[in-house]
């Protein structure tokens, strides 16, 4: 395997793929927030419970702002929500803006905007103040022998989960989001909007993750798929560049040593693990302890969004980490490099050759990469489910 393309993605499960037609549409993708707390019902904020179809979050709060006659940064939210779904997203805005909201209640529907409920509460909406989401999935042009296999591969991932890789979204149209974000961080380029140039960062922030969590999945992919002379051979081939940092520990009995984890995604000594699905982080003293842990779902490990504050990597683990790294002028934090699908249901309506599927994710991971790694699709999201 050559080194990955810029935004190339790599899955770890051996099935066959599966061939079926996703056209994110407001039909056939819903999401909706699971929220971490429910509204106090008292205070000076408003939470609203707003509907969106073919806007972005953005776009949303853009509207919002220019018919309540306030400032973009005056109304809270805790996540952003694609544009081509029916999203359902919860919004803060002051008690004071309640008039102009009753104002405008009847000119919404023509935006593509319903507010579903309107509950007072203490706090103005914040970044990350969400549990999850929950979607929905029509997938189309599904056979018979195909709903066997994805219904098979759905046990699969539900018992192991998958890699929280980001998904297209955090890297714009064209691909091209990171490229700026280097150029702003590397003060080669400059902008005036200074939420779009943090934007930017944390998109470059993002590639540096999934360019991590490539080589990462693609080490555990060969020290299990081969022994450990192979395995040998295949790493010193390989031309990952994050990979050829562990050359010099390259060894039988560490290779023999990663073979006795059962998971899909081997841990390091040194990796950053975190309590799941939330908690705090500590670092992996004992492969074999963590594993049996992260296999019962008790512990997640994370990858680096290089920054300031970044508790870093150590031993084994820091060697890959460090290779990526970036001096990136942004705070920096750890994400979970592994997730699991909660809740999933599916039902295949024979007649339409349709299969509806349901699930909830953790915040910030994405429904397109669960779909990807579901079908065994890699980048399938840039061209056939998309």
């Amino acid at each position: 395997m050559q080194s990955p393309r810029t935004l190339d993605r790599i899955y770890p499960f051996t099935h066959s793929a599966i061939q079926c037609h996703f056209n994110p549409s407001a039909r056939d993708f819903v999401v909706k927030e699971i929220p971490l707390y429910e509204p106090s019902g008292e205070g000076e904020h408003l939470i609203l419970y707003v509907r969106k179809r073919g806007l972005s979050t953005f776009e949303l709060l853009a509207k919002l702002s220019q018919m309540l006659g306030c400032k973009v940064r005056d109304i809270g939210y805790a996540g952003l929500k694609d544009k081509a779904a029916s999203t359902y997203q919860y919004l803060s805005i002051h008690r004071s803006l309640k008039p102009a909201l009753d104002s405008i209640l009847p000119h919404l529907a023509s935006e593509q905007i319903k507010i579903l409920s309107i509950t007072p509460h203490h706090n103005k909406l914040k970044i990350g103040h969400l549990k999850g989401n929950r979607f929905f999935m029509r997938l189309k042009k599904l056979k018979p022998t195909d709903v066997v296999r994805l219904e098979s591969a759905l046990k699969v991932l539900q018992t192991w989960g998958f890699p929280n890789y980001f998904g297209n979204q955090r890297f714009g149209n064209d691909g091209d989001n990171f490229q700026s974000g280097k150029a702003i961080n590397a003060q080669q380029l400059k902008l005036k909007n200074k939420k779009m140039s943090a934007f930017l960062i944390s998109s470059y922030q993002s590639y540096l993750f999934n360019q991590w969590l490539y080589a990462r999945v693609y080490l555990s992919q060969i020290v299990h798929n081969f022994s450990a002379n192979d395995v040998l051979d295949a790493l010193n081939q390989s031309h990952i560049q994050a990979l050829q940092t562990l050359k010099a520990h390259y060894s039988r009995p560490l290779i023999q040593s990663l073979q006795l984890q059962k998971q899909p995604f081997l841990l390091l000594l040194g990796d950053v693990m975190c309590h799941y699905p939330f908690g705090k982080t500590f670092i992996c003293d004992d492969e074999n302890i963590e594993s049996t842990r992260f296999i019962n779902r008790e512990v997640s490990p994370t990858g680096a969004l290089f920054g300031t504050k970044l508790m870093p990597a150590q031993k084994l683990a820091l060697c890959i980490e460090s290779s990526l790294q970036d001096s990136i002028r942004a705070i920096g934090s750890r994400r979970y490099a592994w997730v699991w699908a909660e809740d999933i249901e599916g039902k295949y309506i024979a007649p339409k050759a349709q299969y509806e599927l349901c699930f909830s994710l953790p915040k910030g991971s994405y429904a397109t990469i669960f779909l990807e790694c579901l079908l065994n699709l890699p980048n399938a999201a840039d061209s056939a489910l998309s």
